[in-house]
């Protein structure tokens, strides 16, 4: 078990090992809210300590206003209060962001995750200003997310610690993958503000400087393995740790042979939990690549050869 503590209004400080869902989606493209629902229990049940949807591992950027809501609102449904629900609300318009936020509260969610601007590439100064704008007016913990990859624009350790300072900004999802740059947030983190990778591949190399978790992509496929590996390094068995980490480690690298979530949705329709669907501009995974997820799945254990 991985243990939440509050911060000072009573909110859950994230925590654990936290899967970036992907959205199911049927056949002619919609929702496929039945498998939303039977999978959401499923990584619950594996033992997943929060769930973060409407990401970009869940195809946010593809979706109505009226669908985010939907897939957010049916998380919420299905967890039942048993884990936070962290629900995506980014935008690269800080006005959209804030609505979105009240969207999301207003659909049940416990904690928002806001990225930085993407193709804006505003300075550092207007990055502070953004999601200070976004903490101002949320009723909900704000967990800021850097992703250059996806964003063009790096948010900077002392932009992070600055924000950190904020009420309600009580974490970071850091996909920067640069180690010392998470290192000097979490030597300058201020009280109950918690670090959590962006990248599976770093996770333990993350918590081992003192991070407290991950948002995952491969406890999709993975949720029981994953939150044990964190589990276990909270815990103080750093063996347990590694062990779990290097039977992952295929699929953690076959989770982004192409971009990411099509291959996790390959696996996940070969284990029978979605069917193959993406959304527009992504599409089904290469077929000269399927072979290798399908063993990297079955060396983790989540397929029987």
């Amino acid at each position: 078990m991985i243990e939440m503590p509050d911060d000072s209004k009573g909110r859950a400080l994230l925590r654990g090992c936290g899967t970036a869902l992907v959205t199911p989606f049927a056949a002619d493209g919609t929702v496929d809210e039945a498998a939303l629902r039977s999978f959401v229990n499923w990584q619950i049940d594996e033992g997943i300590h929060f769930l973060v949807p409407c990401g970009s591992t869940g195809e946010a950027a593809t979706m109505s206003l009226a669908e985010h809501r939907r897939v957010v609102e049916i998380t919420v449904e299905e967890v039942n209060g048993r884990v936070p629900v962290v629900a995506g609300a980014g935008s690269n318009d800080t006005k959209k962001a804030i609505a979105l936020s009240r969207e999301m509260k207003a659909a049940g969610a416990t904690h928002l995750l806001h990225t930085s601007p993407m193709y804006n590439k505003p300075p550092q100064r207007g990055i502070v200003a953004h999601f200070s704008a976004i903490a101002d007016a949320a009723d909900l913990p704000v967990i800021l997310y850097n992703v250059p990859g996806r964003t063009g624009s790096n948010v900077e350790a002392a932009t992070t610690l600055e924000l950190a300072q904020h009420e309600n900004i009580t974490a970071v999802k850091e996909a920067s993958g640069n180690l010392a740059q998470i290192s000097e947030i979490i030597r300058g983190r201020p009280e109950n503000f918690t670090i959590l990778s962006g990248d599976d591949s770093i996770t333990l190399a993350v918590m081992a400087d003192g991070g407290d978790g991950v948002v995952s992509v491969t406890s999709n496929v993975v949720p029981r393995l994953a939150a044990q590996m964190v589990e276990f390094w909270d815990n103080g068995d750093p063996k347990g740790a590694r062990e779990i980490a290097h039977r992952l480690a295929p699929w953690t690298i076959a989770a982004f042979v192409e971009s990411n979530p099509m291959p996790t949705k390959a696996a996940l329709a070969m284990m029978g939990q979605i069917q193959n669907v993406l959304r527009l501009p992504l599409v089904r995974l290469k077929d000269s690549y399927t072979q290798a997820v399908r063993d990297a799945i079955i060396a983790a254990g989540a397929l029987e050869a």
